[in-house]
């Protein structure tokens, strides 16, 4: 099975167009957004949409486990205002239906916030009750929770909260998790020591189990640990240094899924891929 190495790639023109752009830069495993992340509502993917996805990714050999689709940012499944809350649901259903079009078995988002206005139980709650909606009107497709940094308002910083949310999921079988290397250690997760790093994975072990692990976000981080701060840099340049990525890859814990950068200056993933590869064992 082996290490997945990839960034999350340009869809422009088309979704056909992504593993087309994963495949240039050496990728193998990507990140995508399966409509325009910036709109609420976006129109329906074509016949050769879908096709076209389908062959290129069978033409460059990505198979749905080394895929890790993403939603739009607009979304928030935790919303306390219910007019707010039914069109980020309506747009979360939206985006499992289109992996589900083109055959993707997980879609990777970020929980949710309680913008101040509930507590943070309910709207975890309330995040749990998005998800079994979207589950009960789709199959095949994993909704896959994102680690936040926890910055304003988001939830899902600590194992704990992530863990809260999938026991209150309906079909524990089709929630799974992805960890942001750079939101876990600005929430708070040691990942610079080899202790901490060790201690980290021990109680996502325990919180949430490995089993669950359904992609990972290498990403350096812009910002101190603790910071609550989501502001991703490129690998070596941030707060995280090296070292962690080294680790992840001699992990065989990481193998399997897809592992994907998201640094912000992608005329350098083509070089990150490589030196992640160069970390294999």
């Amino acid at each position: 099975m082996g290490k997945y190495i990839g960034a999350h790639v340009s869809a422009s023109g088309g979704v056909e167009n992504a593993p087309l752009n994963a495949r240039e830069i050496g990728a193998t495993a990507f990140a995508l957004f399966t409509k325009n992340q910036r709109q609420w509502v976006a129109k329906p993917l074509t016949e050769e949409n879908i096709e076209g996805f389908g062959k290129n990714c069978r033409e460059a050999g990505y198979e749905p486990s080394q895929i890790l689709p993403h939603d739009s940012y607009l979304i928030n499944l935790g919303n306390p205002e219910p007019g707010a809350l039914e069109k980020s649901r309506s747009a979360f259903l939206d985006e499992m239906k289109r992996c589900e079009q083109l055959g993707l078995d997980r879609l990777n988002f970020h929980p949710g916030a309680h913008l101040n206005k509930i507590g943070e139980e309910a709207c975890m709650k309330l995040i749990a009750e998005s998800i079994n909606l979207a589950l009960d009107r789709t199959k095949g497709v994993t909704a896959v929770i994102e680690n936040t940094a926890g910055q304003g308002s988001n939830l899902g910083h600590t194992f704990e909260q992530i863990a809260y949310i999938m026991e209150h999921v309906e079909d524990p079988s089709r929630v799974g998790v992805c960890i942001d290397t750079c939101h876990a250690y600005t929430a708070g997760y040691e990942l610079t020591t080899r202790e901490g790093y060790e201690s980290t994975f021990r109680q996502f072990d325990e919180i949430i189990g490995f089993d669950k692990l359904k992609g990972m976000h290498l990403n350096d981080s812009k910002k101190e640990f603790g910071s609550r701060v989501d502001r991703h840099d490129n690998l070596g340049k941030g707060f995280l240094g090296t070292e962690l990525f080294r680790w992840v890859m001699e992990d065989e814990r990481f193998d399997g899924i897809p592992l994907v950068l998201e640094t912000p200056d992608d005329t350098l993933w083509k070089k990150e891929i490589s030196l992640l590869k160069s970390f294999v064992p």
